[in-house]
């Protein structure tokens, strides 16, 4: 039998990993909300990877709460994640995910995942068993690149959907003075939460890409105008003016510029 893996968080991006690794042969331990991580870990100290599937909202208290035995073990695949999201987790493996996956329906590619780190080619041979792309990164310079990369995606997208609406594709042909002005606000952001600079056209060449592959990917869902309000408040404590962000939230009854 091959080495376990600890699923934390068995919602419907974690079931899709389980399927992909029970097709290895990986047995897969599930954590579910409210049980121990420590009694988790007592009985199985040493998986082969500890992956953290719970929802972006909850990772912060999640990690904090991880045992010692899996900190060097760990694997992430929440949105808006940057390497500040796992101080004090050594070496995780990290996947950008580029498909979407709701309740009662298939998993919907957009482009291939990218993922670094020690456990990178199990999560891309799991995904593989699914017919899901996904790709392994050379360093962590390119998956910082990657993260941010697919940060630009989701808050652009959210951020100027509140305003506009509709799907991906309708926003890059119809909105894109939009939907770039947008974008350069999250960058900036992104630059000060990760106190790196980024090439911006590199960004927006890749952002045209994910479009391409779901042009009927809709803008926005539950989570934007959280998104947009946590955006803003990163942007307060670093000192960010993001003047569109904060004109869009005030339209939405939100933070007043």
């Amino acid at each position: 039998m091959k080495s376990p893996v600890v699923l934390v968080g068995v919602g419907e991006m974690g079931g899709v990993f389980a399927r992909g690794l029970l097709r290895l042969g990986h047995p897969v331990f599930p954590v579910v909300r409210g049980a121990s991580l420590s009694a988790a870990a007592e009985q199985l100290p040493e998986p082969q990877l500890a992956l953290i599937a719970v929802g972006e909202a909850d990772l912060a208290t999640t990690l904090a709460a991880i045992p010692a035995t899996w900190r060097g073990r760990l694997g992430l695949l929440q949105n808006e994640l940057l390497p500040r999201d796992w101080d004090g987790c050594p070496d995780p493996t990290v996947i950008s995910v580029w498909f979407e996956k709701k309740p009662g329906r298939d998993h919907q590619v957009i482009i291939p995942s990218p993922t670094y780190g020690p456990q990178a080619d199990l999560l891309i041979a799991a995904l593989t068993t699914l017919a899901i792309p996904a790709r392994r990164l050379p360093d962590e310079t390119a998956l910082l690149f990657e993260l941010v990369l697919k940060n630009l995606y989701i808050l652009t997208t959210n951020i100027a959907g509140l305003r506009t609406g509709g799907t991906v594709g309708q926003l890059w042909s119809t909105h894109r003075a939009l939907a770039e002005q947008v974008g350069h606000e999250v960058i900036d952001l992104q630059e000060a939460l990760t106190e790196a600079r980024f090439d911006r056209d590199a960004l927006f060449a890749g952002l045209a890409v994910a479009f391409a592959g779901d042009p009927e990917h809709a803008c926005m869902g539950r989570s934007a105008p959280a998104r947009l309000a946590r955006a803003i408040q990163h942007g307060d404590a670093l000192g960010l003016a993001l003047p569109l962000l904060r004109r869009i939230a005030a339209e939405q009854g939100g933070n007043a510029p």
